[in-house]
């Protein structure tokens, strides 16, 4: 029990952070064009900044935080954690200024941040053998909070649409009295690590940890695994809205089940799958079913059968917690929470750089300038950015060998 409590733990503040973007969504526009007074195309252009923000501060600070974590403890960093988010999700509720609204994301974007610290809290607790496994709460917590946080937005912003957001500051303040009580610290004397400046910024953390035996490769076959899955919540809706003609209940339907399949493959199959296939193999299935996916994506026009492979997209996602698995054993007890920060920068630049190229892709083969018809264009382009990763985890497989 006394094993479990900090992973439960774990689990819920990673559950909060994706059930507390969630929340936001149904609500979001309207609160912003309260703030601004304008219409619903000059909402739209203040959430992609505020998008934005929160995916540059996660660059910027994910590294710092985790190099933080590796000096001064996992549990100050993340209760601290805890606390800001809280007060964010009460500012954003009180809020009647669309700049202090603009705060309160940069101040949330580094506090998401600590999800490294979290990841590396895991590293520290789990055996050699378990890291890769465990490492799958991340994705179960994402999947949960992604059919939880927009139900639970929707059903709270009929109360008012500031609703949402008190609500989330409620569990984050009931997780933070929950963690207080059954976190304990992970970092030891022995792992523990001083603090560098020329460590904590995201470059600095890059060098150090693409330095590490076969570590670069597997860094850039993960951002580019990064970078070819932000075409789902980029254009997911335009692309159900446009090939399928769903409105807004399928779009909504198809996202629970993607979340419910995502809950279910990193809650229950990463760990016999990893038992069976260990975590080499696992990655490479994982990236076959990613390929099969964009490739399917890009191609089929039959809503229905989008809605059928939905559980084989989502199953992809063992590609993630095993590939964490292999870099957290190649990289020193030290520095997981550099590791984890290096992963979160390079997960946010991702998100930051890519959504613009594939609307973009998606605007001009749907439009009526498009050489032939192809809203899937952009699930395409993913196909190859996967394929084109290949390579690089395949050089580390040879130096494991």
């Amino acid at each position: 029990m006394s094993r479990n409590l900090p992973l439960l733990f774990i689990f819920l503040t990673l559950l909060i952070d994706a059930i507390g973007i969630g929340l936001m969504i149904p609500v979001l526009p309207e609160l912003i064009r309260e703030l601004t007074g304008t219409g619903l195309g000059g909402a739209a252009l203040w959430g992609g900044v505020l998008t934005t923000a929160f995916a540059a501060m996660q660059f910027l600070f994910g590294p710092t935080l985790g190099s933080v974590s590796d000096r001064w403890g996992r549990r100050p960093v993340l209760l601290s954690s805890l606390a800001a988010m809280g007060a964010v999700y009460l500012a954003m509720g009180l809020t009647g200024s669309i700049w202090l609204l603009l705060a309160a994301r940069l101040v949330a974007g580094i506090a998401a941040a600590t999800q490294s610290t979290a990841m590396a809290y895991i590293a520290d607790i789990s055996a050699a053998e378990d890291k890769a496994a465990n490492f799958g709460l991340f994705g179960a917590a994402f999947g949960i909070g992604f059919v939880l946080g927009p139900l639970a937005g929707g059903l709270l912003g009929e109360l008012g649409i500031r609703a949402p957001f008190f609500a989330a500051a409620a569990l984050a303040g009931l997780n933070l009295a929950f963690g207080y009580f059954v976190l304990p610290e992970s970092v030891t004397d022995a792992t523990r690590r001083p603090f560098r400046w020329r460590r904590a910024n995201p470059l600095g953390a890059l060098r150090a940890i693409s330095s590490l035996p076969g570590a670069g490769p597997l860094l850039i076959f993960a951002f580019l695994a990064f970078l070819s899955s932000v075409v789902y919540p980029a254009i997911w809706s335009y692309f159900g809205a446009e090939r399928f003609g769903w409105g807004p209940g399928m779009i909504g339907l198809s996202l629970g089940i993607y979340g419910i399949s995502m809950a279910l493959t990193q809650g229950l199959l990463v760990r016999p799958i990893l038992r069976r296939m260990g975590e080499w193999r696992t990655v490479l299935l994982g990236l076959s079913l990613r390929l099969f996916s964009f490739l399917f994506l890009g191609l089929v026009g039959i809503g229905w059968l989008v809605l059928a492979v939905t559980p084989i997209n989502a199953l992809g996602g063992i590609e993630d917690p095993a590939l964490r698995g292999i870099l957290s054993r190649r990289t020193p007890d030290n520095a997981q929470g550099e590791l984890q920060g290096v992963m979160a920068s390079l997960n946010a630049v991702a998100t930051i750089a890519a959504p613009l190229g594939v609307t973009s892709v998606f605007a001009f083969f749907s439009g009526p300038q498009a050489p032939i018809y192809l809203p899937g264009a952009p699930f395409l382009i993913s196909f190859l950015l996967s394929l084109a990763s290949l390579p690089f985890f395949l050089s580390a497989t040879r130096d494991e060998t």
